[in-house]
């Protein structure tokens, strides 16, 4: 195979001795460039991305675990490396799948291949993503073809984005149980205005936006104490919406770059619902920059902001008193007396209790948090099963008390003088 050469420092015309490290490099991308060739009778062009590969790498594992028609695995690329990867189903079930790496994957009809090689070097080995294409056209047809089957794959589950210490994290949680809007415990209002707002962000691509000259982004931020159902609000959002959720957590790591990596990746899979809890716990160092963010141009276009905080107090007050940041800020509050009446129903309380001892309870149970109320449902359960009746002064008050001792700290922590084992 002769292929057209025209670089200053050219593989063949070197020994391994001179660059040992571009030579051992070179011997794999060789290999998959005559294996191609020998295929195809092209000649196939190493690509690279300012962006990286992160949403076709997630498509073409979602691909291999489904067997798709549209995907070739040509051949292993190392013969003692796994070309093979186990999964594992929420139904407890595994199942096996040729491998996104160690394996040379070839799409016919965009005539572009894929490939994770192991790259070896004297003091370590890492694994590097190549895409090679025949034409320019062809691989811009692959990625757009690409990012629209990642974002039909996120439809399914919520994507997670991780700032780590080696870069931005990237995983998949499927969503196992459906919370449906009915389940979310919220003032009327409150709960209208967002459902409102979400429903018709997504509807046919913004169009009330459009109609009304409303520039096409949207930020809301949920505030309040913990355990009162910002998370489960944000759950049904995310399952009642046909559009991909991508889910940032925030850490120390947290950077511009990575701020900018996650802007980016949500505004290619635009409209998108973008959810940052915790943003309080943003970096002092990165503040300026998320902020500016916010106030690009293009940046949010068609992503629907969802923060989430429970110390309100903590929050940089530019973030919420400047409009194109966050919108609408909503308190989730402590649940009220019929908010909690009704969680208590809903949980089917009846079975342990009268109709009577319900009210009782909502009017006792002031001040807690769904949470906690979830928490005194338990309780009930299980006073219920092993007695068969059920304490229902005994249980709130248990409830109260380790609720004040947790906000105080005030737990009694008995000094083991001995080693276990001795």
């Amino acid at each position: 195979m002769m292929v057209e050469n025209t670089s200053l420092i050219k593989f063949r015309e070197i020994e391994r001795k001179t660059m040992p490290h571009y030579y051992d490099y070179a011997v794999a991308i060789e290999k998959v460039v005559k294996t191609l060739y020998d295929k195809t009778g092209k000649v196939f062009k190493i690509y690279t991305s300012e962006d990286g590969f992160d949403e076709l790498n997630s498509a073409v594992i979602q691909m291999l675990k489904d067997n798709s028609e549209e995907i070739e695995v040509i051949s292993p690329i190392f013969d003692y490396i796994s070309a093979r990867k186990i999964h594992y189903k929420d139904s407890r079930e595994y199942f096996i799948s040729a491998s996104d790496e160690n394996n040379l994957i070839y799409f016919e009809k965009y005539q572009v291949a894929y490939a994770n090689i192991t790259i070896y070097q004297s003091h370590a080995d890492y694994p590097l993503e190549f895409i090679f294409a025949v034409d320019d056209e062809s691989i811009l047809s692959f990625i757009k073809k690409m990012i629209e089957k990642e974002r039909n794959f996120m439809l399914h589950g919520i994507t997670v984005l991780t700032d780590t210490e080696d870069g931005l994290e990237r995983s998949k949680e499927e969503i196992t149980k459906q919370i449906h809007r009915d389940d979310v415990l919220l003032a009327d209002n409150v709960k209208r205005d967002i459902f409102r707002s979400i429903d018709e962000f997504f509807s046919k691509s913004g169009t009330f936006f459009k109609t009304y000259d409303i520039p096409y982004k949207r930020g809301i931020l949920l505030y309040g104490n913990p355990g009162n159902g910002k998370t489960t609000l944000v759950k049904s959002i995310a399952g009642s919406v046909e559009a991909p959720v991508v889910y940032w957590q925030i850490t120390e790591y947290t950077s511009s770059y990575s701020i900018d990596e996650v802007f980016r990746t949500a505004t290619k899979l635009a409209p998108v619902i973008l959810i940052i809890e915790d943003i309080d716990s943003m970096p002092y160092d990165s503040r300026s920059f998320f902020l500016n963010t916010l106030d690009g141009a293009t940046t949010k276009e068609g992503i629907f902001l969802i923060g989430t905080t429970n110390y309100p107090e903590k929050i940089d007050p530019a973030l919420i008193n400047r409009a194109g940041r966050f919108d609408r800020a909503y308190e989730i509050k402590h649940p009220n007396k019929n908010l909690r009446r009704e969680y208590l129903i809903n949980k089917q309380i009846i079975e342990f209790i009268d109709e009577e001892q319900i009210d009782y309870l909502a009017q006792e149970t002031k001040g807690l948090s769904i949470a906690q109320l979830n928490e005194l449902y338990m309780s009930m359960a299980l006073e219920w099963h092993y007695e068969k009746k059920v304490d229902v002064d005994k249980i709130i008050e248990e409830l109260k008390e380790n609720h004040r001792k947790t906000m105080k700290q005030d737990f009694e922590i008995e000094d083991y003088n001995e080693k276990l084992g001795f």
